[in-house]
């Protein structure tokens, strides 16, 4: 074939790894020694396996709750007027809740805007105090729904549930010293019957 089989035996001696010498065996053991093994890499993934979670880093599992479950229960609606302490003769204010007594003028808030509402109250309240009246009827009417069907309902006679709260701020509070539901030959839940204090000159 004329082929060397020399040089076949020699490539085969070149390719044959040579061992470490004891000198070099020595100085590699004390490289290796001072060295810091490389973590581990995780094999490959196949296809469709997730990664799993290192423990150290992993965040901690929620645990199960249900929406809605540290909310506080929606507060019931105040009511028109809150009970207050008698501050009128008791005599007279048990004769007023039974429609004993007679107003001597009144306002009928029907129709009107909040705005429009309050600034008439607070003319003719203010008026009735300087003209020496004490017992007046203010009619708020008992409110109509209002058809709308949005995230917050609107509150049932916005006027009914207003009136209290403008008697009792200034510069109405002054002026008044009692307010109550009317009686029902009055106007009932749909009408306040406001007792003015005593006008001083």
């Amino acid at each position: 074939s004329g082929r060397d089989p020399r040089r076949g035996a020699l490539n085969a001696v070149a390719r044959r790894p040579r061992g470490l010498r004891p000198e070099e065996e020595a100085l590699w053991r004390k490289v290796a020694e001072t060295a810091d093994p490389l973590r581990r890499k995780a094999p490959p993934l196949s296809s469709g396996q997730s990664v799993p979670p290192d423990p150290q880093t992993a965040p901690a599992p929620i645990p199960p709750f249900q929406v809605g479950q540290t909310a506080r229960p929606a507060a019931t609606a105040p009511a028109a007027i809150r009970p207050a302490a008698v501050a009128m003769d008791k005599k007279a204010f048990g004769r007023l809740k039974r429609g004993k007594l007679s107003p001597e003028a009144r306002i009928d808030l029907h129709g009107m805007t909040v705005a429009a509402a309050h600034v008439a109250l607070t003319a003719f309240i203010l008026r009735s105090a300087t003209e020496g009246r004490r017992l007046v009827l203010v009619i708020t009417g008992k409110g109509k729904p209002s058809g709308e069907t949005g995230p917050i309902p609107e509150r049932r006679g916005i006027l009914r549930h207003q009136v209290p709260h403008w008697l009792d701020t200034p510069p109405l509070r002054q002026a008044v010293l009692q307010v109550t539901p009317a009686h029902r030959r009055h106007g009932g839940d749909g009408a306040y019957y406001v007792y003015l204090r005593r006008h001083r000159e």
